[in-house]
């Protein structure tokens, strides 16, 4: 966040009196596990999180994506118990913006400038709840029911192609789960691993899945030999060309997905749908390796695939229409909630996450706080899941170290830069609780 032209989290902290009488005069109480926090915790705990309310605010703003499927993207893949557009409204978009100015003069972020759709809105007299609309409508000023609307069934926005088999690739977790998840909802599962002990050590993960959720009483015995009936493994790619989508979930190397993405093209029937699992690469670099772009699409799940309902449906320029509308309708037939986005580094969910879990670190490299101080006041503070170095940890700090620099590299501006913690500790070995330690000793 900061740089040689930037006064970053420095200024905001060189000015946080002035911005904790900004929060009390706005009525948003910056609260910790044991009450509300002093003014220089106040000022930096304001100045990660509206950074990370604006930006989803400059998202629609862009059309990048929808209202109701950027809050359900950060609802569903983060656990966050309201989404930022709906936050802001529960604000005051008046409110937000006095904040997000105070913000903006003390760090020079651009993250803190004001979105055109928060001005816009206020400038038209909507300021969320307490006017009766802004990013929602209400049932009346001052009300927080929001007032339901019509929308479009994307799914049947025209003919979609017919899935039975499913293929998929890869023997990690993610690709476990996306096995599980398909069977589960009736479909037949071709995977494919590099050799016959990994075919047997997926069978493995998949069953003992099973066998926790029969142990549980979720599932019963007799589901449980249907699913495994459902699914067969395989070494070979050509065995996949039978599939009516097959979805990849190797290594997150490009080189790597777009040599599979060539065999794919080769392997699978004309009509097959190519998707990519990807969480930061693009959609439409991997569809130029085929020579059936318009069959090419983004099927993001989130981890652990069974658990989460979020899928990030990431069209390229080139996808085809009843490719989208196929791939929104399949995530319904497995109870999985689909939004849509367009190709571009971090799509939804990382665009917005990773740059707020990012500033944290900054913060405590700066020594402006602590991780002890910091992870529980944010919290505490929005009801989070996690605290934000806690989730770091948890999705493990090399990962997240490329996500930062992935969107780095697509978007040029200084303040994605990856904190001088999180290059460190990934340095260090210290890559978080698949390593026993990363931000947080787990020993």
């Amino acid at each position: 966040m900061a740089s040689d032209t930037k006064a970053g989290l420095n200024g905001v902290s060189d000015s946080s009196a002035a911005i904790a009488g900004v929060l009390g005069g706005t009525g948003v109480e910056v609260k910790g596990p044991e009450g509300p926090v002093g003014s220089g915790s106040a000022a930096l705990a304001a100045a990660v999180w509206f950074a990370y309310l604006n930006e989803a605010a400059t998202m629609l703003e862009q059309d990048y994506a929808t209202r109701d499927d950027i809050d359900a993207a950060m609802r569903f893949g983060c656990g966050y118990p309201v989404g930022p557009l709906r936050q802001l409204d529960a604000i005051g978009l008046d409110k937000a913006a006095a904040i997000l100015d105070v913000l903006y003069e003390a760090s020079g972020d651009c993250r803190h400038k004001v979105s055109a759709a928060i001005t816009d809105r206020v400038n038209a007299g909507n300021l969320g709840e307490t006017s009766g609309s802004g990013f929602y409508t209400f049932a009346g000023a001052g009300s927080a029911d929001v007032v339901a609307e019509d929308a479009a069934d994307s799914a049947a926005a025209g003919a979609t192609r017919e899935i039975k088999l499913v293929g998929v690739i890869g023997t990690g977790t993610m690709a476990t789960g996306i096995i599980e998840v398909f069977a589960k909802s009736g479909y037949d599962v071709v995977y494919v691993a590099r050799s016959d002990e990994k075919v047997a050590k997926v069978r493995a993960a998949l069953e003992k899945s099973l066998d926790r959720a029969v142990s549980k009483g979720k599932l019963s015995e007799e589901d449980k030999t249907a699913i495994l009936a459902r699914v067969c493994g395989t070494t070979a790619h050509e065995d996949l060309g039978r599939v009516d989508i097959v979805v990849e979930a190797i290594v997150e190397d490009l080189e790597t997905k777009k040599e599979l993405f060539r065999t794919l093209d080769r392997v699978c029937k004309p009509g097959a749908i190519l998707a990519t699992t990807t969480s930061s690469l693009s959609i439409d670099v991997l569809a130029a390796e085929t020579g059936r772009p318009a069959d090419v699409i983004g099927m993001h799940f989130f981890n652990p695939a069974p658990v989460m309902k979020l899928v990030e449906v990431v069209s390229g320029s080139a996808t085809a229409q009843d490719v989208t509308d196929t791939t929104v309708a399949l995530c319904k037939a497995v109870k999985k909630h689909p939004v849509l986005c367009g190709d571009r580094a971090g799509f939804i969910v990382n665009f917005l996450l990773f740059p707020y879990l990012n500033d944290a670190v900054i913060a405590v490299d700066d020594q402006l706080t602590t991780i002890d101080a910091f992870d529980p006041l944010m919290k505490a503070w929005q009801s989070l899941p996690l605290g934000p170095f806690s989730l770091l940890d948890v999705v493990g700090n090399d990962v997240s170290l490329a996500i930062e620099e992935t969107i780095l590299d697509a978007f040029g501006d200084s303040c994605y830069t990856p904190a001088k913690g999180l290059v460190e500790v990934v340095a260090a070995g210290k890559l978080g609780r698949k390593t026993g330690e990363g931000f947080i000793s787990y020993s």
